[in-house]
């Protein structure tokens, strides 16, 4: 097999040939050091690629990434993975991703809560690191895929390309995460955990004599090791953001409370507003509203959090895109682990906003989150919500 750190320019062909049986390729297989990727890489042995394992350094300070089954890219993981690599017999390196990763996820998490929108960082981190720097990386080194241990499954068409589709276990699907990811990312991606149940992928890292079979799931964000995401944004923002605190207010303008800084609330919150008094109804009241240049935060009572339409921008298509100025039946899911709920998607005439009216209203929907768009089983594509309309009083 050639080195893997020998430059030179890879084909598309091979990709595509990828996601027929039997075909061989150069596979990069991201290792984060849990099961998921683990087995993926075996997996892609079993199948007959040429498979060199690779774990992303994405911490410029491993040591602060994890706190018991939070976060993940610790030296912890690093070493699980190359023990990994080592069972299945495949070559392991470290590619030091963490300057990227500050740029363009861990400063774009900051700069976004700080203008009062919620990001989402895993598909950030998705779109940026794993299939753009590492993918480029690959190519660029002569591989032909990267293969991931996310739960998805990516379908041949019968014109050559591919496309990206829910996983068999809706319970662990993560196809939403994937929807910031382009048809040339698609052609040299693979999924090898797509049609299997999570237990099944433990059972069998077991049988494999994985050490990692038992590792508890990573969850919360990856950089606040102790999942205080508030706590975080007021440390790392407060130079950037000098007047942090400000007004909790009804609708009516009456102020309610004091905060600390608009980064620590997102729309739909109930917990941690500390009013300190109840409404007049006694019903709990909920984040309706964040204005970051004047600090107020507005709350009110759950009913108001219902969005029957949504203004997204910077569509994103895995595959065929929609067309400039049409009209589509889709469902929409908007939370990585929420409902879909049945839309009607409108592109403007130049294609770069979308508008969703949703047929069942949702609730606590935040600019800078992903409106992810499906046909059935299948990612359409994904957008940025800018703005949200409510359902009329």
């Amino acid at each position: 097999m050639r080195s893997p750190l020998r430059w030179g320019r890879a084909s598309s062909a091979p990709a595509r040939r990828a996601h027929d049986r039997g075909a061989v390729v150069k596979v990069v297989a991201a290792m984060s050091g849990g099961v998921d990727s683990a087995v993926a890489a075996a997996r892609a042995v079993d199948a007959g690629h040429e498979v060199t394992g690779i774990h992303l350094a994405l911490s410029r300070n491993p040591k602060s990434y994890r706190s018991g089954a939070r976060g993940c890219c610790t030296i912890e993981d690093s070493n699980d993975a190359r023990r990994a690599a080592d069972v299945i017999g495949i070559p392991f390196y470290i590619w030091d991703l963490s300057d990227r990763f500050h740029e363009d996820v861990v400063e774009d998490f900051m700069d976004t809560y700080a203008a009062g929108r919620t990001p989402n960082p895993c598909l950030r981190c998705n779109e940026k690191i794993k299939f753009a720097a590492v993918l480029d990386r690959a190519l660029a080194l002569g591989f032909d895929a990267v293969a991931t241990g996310h739960y998805a499954r990516l379908e041949p068409t019968a014109d050559g390309g591919v496309e990206l589709h829910r996983a068999a276990d809706h319970g662990k699907d993560q196809s939403y995460v994937l929807g910031v990811l382009d048809d040339r990312q698609l052609r040299h991606s693979l999924f090898p955990l797509g049609d299997t149940p999570k237990d099944e992928v433990r059972r069998e890292a077991a049988a494999r004599g994985l050490l990692v079979a038992d590792k508890p799931d990573s969850h919360d964000i990856c950089f606040v090791a102790d999942g205080d995401n508030a706590g975080w944004l007021r440390e790392k923002l407060g130079d950037r953001v000098p007047n942090q605190g400000g007004a909790i207010v009804d609708e009516a303008g009456e102020v309610l409370g004091e905060h600390e800084g608009t980064y620590g609330f997102t729309i739909g919150q109930r917990k941690g507003l500390r009013i300190g008094r109840p409404a007049p109804d006694g019903r709990p009241r909920y984040v309706l509203g964040i204005e970051p240049v004047s600090g107020t935060v507005t709350v009110g009572p759950h009913e108001r959090l219902a969005i029957e339409r949504i203004h997204a921008d910077q569509p994103r298509w895995c595959g065929t895109p929609l067309a400039p100025g049409s009209v589509s039946e889709v469902t929409v899911q908007l939370r990585a682990h929420g409902d879909e709920h049945r839309a009607v998607v409108r592109l403007d005439d130049t294609g770069d906003h979308v508008d969703i009216e949703l047929l069942d209203p949702a609730y606590g929907i935040a600019p800078g989150q992903a409106a992810v768009l499906y046909q059935g089983s299948r990612v359409v594509g994904s957008a940025t919500i800018d703005a949200t309309d409510r359902v009329s009083a």
